[in-house]
């Protein structure tokens, strides 16, 4: 079970990153985009644009990141976090839904709940 709890701490981890390099990656071109146009009051408006998704996938992929961590070192306040993180995933179909679902079969174990109170 300790495996199986590992490696959703790794999935939290690593999608987390994904979350935070997309936004950054978004941010990256639309800056892009605003020079190529040459027009100032574009490059303004792209860059505000940029700045708030870049922020708001950041802050939504944050707590992935801190759930993750908290996993991989048993804390218990990381699998509560990791339930309601798991259940605000379903509707993410593909990924967040496999990550939902995984972490409820997981975590939602007589053998989960014995590991993080061993540690």
């Amino acid at each position: 079970m300790e495996t199986n709890i590992k490696v959703l701490g790794w999935l939290y981890i690593v999608l987390g990153i994904l979350g935070v390099l997309v936004g950054v990656s978004v941010l990256a071109i639309l800056l892009g985009a605003g020079l190529i146009t040459g027009d100032r009051d574009a490059m303004g408006i792209l860059l505000i644009v940029g700045v708030l998704v870049c922020g708001i996938v950041t802050l939504g992929s944050a707590p992935g990141i801190v759930v993750g961590i908290g996993l991989l070192k048993f804390r218990q306040w990381a699998r509560v976090l990791a339930l309601i993180l798991g259940f605000l995933n379903l509707p993410g179909f593909p990924l967040g839904t496999v990550l939902g679902i995984y972490t409820f079969v997981s975590l939602l174990t007589p053998d989960a709940e014995a590991a993080f109170a061993r540690i």
